[in-house]
């Protein structure tokens, strides 16, 4: 015979209550998350290897590869508000791009 005490419905209880809990949170923690990844960061250096790989460069026009009117601003992968001169980009986390620049991986807004 099973017996249930009421020390082990309140710990279900508690428990199902923790996680309904953390499920409504968890949208508010990836928030800030990725507002923590999109911070403040230093520039990123063009003679950086992550740099290299992908050819960035800090003016697009100088840039051989990009096409016209293509630059960091204009990318889905940069993640500034409109206007700014830099700001983070997915590509390079932790670090900052020029509004201006251009890399391999650009690709154009949705």
């Amino acid at each position: 015979m099973l017996i249930v005490n009421e020390m082990t419905l309140f710990s279900r209880r508690c428990l199902l209550r923790r996680v309904a809990f953390g499920v409504a949170v968890a949208p508010l923690a990836l928030f800030r998350l990725s507002t923590a990844f999109a911070a403040d960061g230093p520039l990123l250096n063009t003679a950086d290897p992550a740099a290299k790989t992908v050819q960035y460069v800090e003016d697009a026009s100088r840039a051989k590869r990009a096409s016209a009117g293509s630059k960091c601003a204009n990318c889905a992968l940069y993640l500034a508000p409109t206007g700014s001169a830099q700001g983070p980009c997915q590509i390079f986390p932790g670090k900052q791009v020029k509004a201006a620049g251009w890399c391999s991986s650009w690709a154009p807004q949705m």
